[in-house]
C-alpha cells in the first residue's frame, strides 16, 4: 500500500479542566491512503465530527498529531491551500452567491488568476453534474444539487484529503446514494484520500474501510 497522505498519530483532545474534563478524543490512530474512500462510523457524541475538525486543521488536538504527507497540519496550512477540503451536511452554500460563485470562493482566497478561476470553476461543476446550473443561486437548487456544489466547492482546489461529515444527512435516500456514488467515484478516479463520517449504512457499504469510533477511541476496522 502506498504511504498515507494524512496521519493522525496518538491524537487526544479534551475540552475543560479539572473534574469539568471532558475527553473527546482519547489516542486516535488514523492513516488514510491516496484513492480510499473511508467511513468513520459511531454514535453521535462519539468523537467523529471533533476528529474531523482536527484533520482538517480547524481544530488542535491537546496531545498527539496530524501530518499531511509527513508535515505537520498546522505547518502545511493544508485548509488554507486547498489541500484538506471538507464538505458539510448542511452545504454551508452562501444563499445570494451562484453556483459558479460558491465554488468560486475557495480559489478567490488563495488569489488564483481569475482565467484560472473561471476554468477550474467550469471544470468542477462538470464533474459533478451541474455545468447547466452554474448561474443558480442556491434556493433555485435540489437539496442533492445544493450538495454536489458543495462538493465541487470541494474539489476546485484539487485536495489530497476530502472530509465530509454526515453528506447524505439532508437528503432523502435515493439522492444521497447519488452523491454517495459521486463522491467514491471522484475518490477513486483522483486519488483523494476521503473520510466520511456517517450514521447511514448505505454509505458503509460503499467504504473502501469503515473506522468505528466510540467514546474517543476507534475500536473498529474493516
Amino acid at each position: 500500500m502506498s504511504e498515507p497522505v494524512l496521519r493522525a498519530i496518538g491524537v487526544r483532545r479534551v475540552y475543560g479542566d479539572g473534574t469539568a474534563a471532558v475527553t473527546a478524543l482519547d489516542g486516535v490512530d488514523l492513516d488514510l491512503h491516496p484513492g480510499e474512500f473511508v467511513v468513520l462510523r459511531g454514535r453521535s457524541g462519539a468523537g467523529k465530527s471533533t476528529l474531523l475538525a482536527i484533520l482538517s486543521g480547524l481544530d488542535a488536538p491537546t496531545a498527539g498529531r496530524v501530518e499531511l504527507n509527513g508535515r505537520p497540519v498546522a505547518d502545511a496550512d493544508a485548509v488554507r491551500r486547498g489541500r484538506v477540503a471538507s464538505v458539510f451536511q448542511s452545504f454551508a452554500l452562501i444563499p445570494v452567491l451562484s453556483a459558479s460563485e460558491n465554488v468560486e470562493v475557495p480559489l478567490r482566497v488563495r488569489r488564483v488568476r481569475p482565467d484560472e478561476r473561471r476554468r477550474r470553476v467550469a471544470e468542477a461543476l462538470a464533474a459533478v453534474g451541474l455545468a447547466g446550473h452554474a448561474l443558480q443561486r442556491p434556493a433555485e437548487l435540489s437539496g442533492g444539487q445544493q450538495q454536489r456544489v458543495g462538493i465541487a466547492r470541494a474539489i476546485v482546489g484539487r485536495p489530497s484529503v476530502l472530509l465530509a461529515d454526515e453528506p447524505t444527512g439532508q437528503l432523502d435516500s435515493e439522492t444521497g446514494r447519488s452523491v454517495v456514488d459521486l463522491l467514491v467515484r471522484l475518490v477513486h478516479e483522483r486519488s483523494m484520500s476521503a473520510l466520511v463520517a456517517t450514521h447511514d449504512p448505505s454509505v458503509a457499504e460503499r467504504a473502501d474501510r469503515v473506522v468505528e469510533i466510540r467514546d474517543g477511541r476507534l475500536v473498529h476496522h474493516r
